[in-house]
């Protein structure tokens, strides 16, 4: 297993665009969280007591980080298998190790670390640089002693690497860097924004939206699940989603 862990380590590193998407997801976070970061600043000025009583500066600077940063980091899963089966390496690898579920396990433990190493960044960066903008607008801010905040920067780098590993599993059931990343960006940022629209369960419910809970520090109003609650449904969503692409993967020829 740690040859062939070397290997996937080879191939993921090999690939030109890894590094800029990894790179990508620290700038996205970091430089849109601190756009993102005035924008709600200033809306807290001109909001209601009751509307500034549940703002929470945390998950102000962290917006970045589900908006746009998480489809980065999903980019690296999904590359990391269509680049395979763009070039037809992906034969070459199934030669060379024929048990496809070691291969299947090897690139996720890649992408797992990588995508936690990118995201445990991108989280730092959105919020050592969110909140000093807040406070310049005059908004509430907070510092990573405060309650709850390290909770929300561990579980936003989870929830990251989370991502990264819904793109390998999507990369093998369809095989095709746009189809793959299509479907990632529905999942994990259009269904999400369309939740208002649908029945007050969907919210609670739908992987995604549920762990995103976990970069809340001051509670919800609306009824959700908890922070560890929800980032354990997204897991184990991704884990149901990685179980159908391993059926795939072992029944249909390379």
């Amino acid at each position: 297993m740690i040859g062939v862990l070397r290997s996937e380590w080879t191939k993921f590193r090999s690939v030109r665009s890894t590094p800029l998407t990894a790179a990508l997801t620290v700038v996205l976070a970091g430089g849109l969280g601190m756009l993102i970061s005035r924008g709600l600043g200033m809306a807290y000025l001109d909001a209601t007591p009751a509307e500034q009583a549940l703002f929470d500066p945390t998950q102000s600077s962290l917006s970045a980080c589900f908006a746009l940063a998480q489809l980065a980091v999903g980019a690296l899963g999904v590359i990391s298998v269509s680049s395979e089966y763009g070039t037809g390496m992906i034969r070459t690898s199934l030669t060379a190790v024929p048990r496809r579920g070691v291969v299947l396990a090897a690139k996720a433990g890649v992408v797992g670390l990588v995508a936690l190493a990118a995201g445990s960044i991108a989280v730092l960066a959105g919020f050592l640089l969110g909140q000093p903008v807040l406070r310049s607008t005059g908004a509430p801010s907070a510092s990573i002693g405060d309650p709850h905040v390290l909770r929300a920067l561990a579980g936003g780098a989870l929830w990251m690497a989370a991502v990264g590993l819904l793109g390998v599993a999507l990369g093998i059931l369809l095989r095709a860097t746009a189809g793959a990343f299509a479907v990632l960006v529905a999942v994990t940022l259009v269904i999400p924004l369309l939740a208002d629209m649908l029945p007050p369960w969907f919210g609670k419910w739908w992987p995604p939206s549920a762990g995103r809970e976990i970069f809340q520090t001051v509670p919800n109003p609306e009824d959700m699940l908890p922070p560890w609650a929800g980032l354990g449904l997204m897991y184990a969503a991704v884990a149901a989603v990685f179980a159908v692409a391993f059926v795939v993967f072992r029944t249909r020829d390379a």
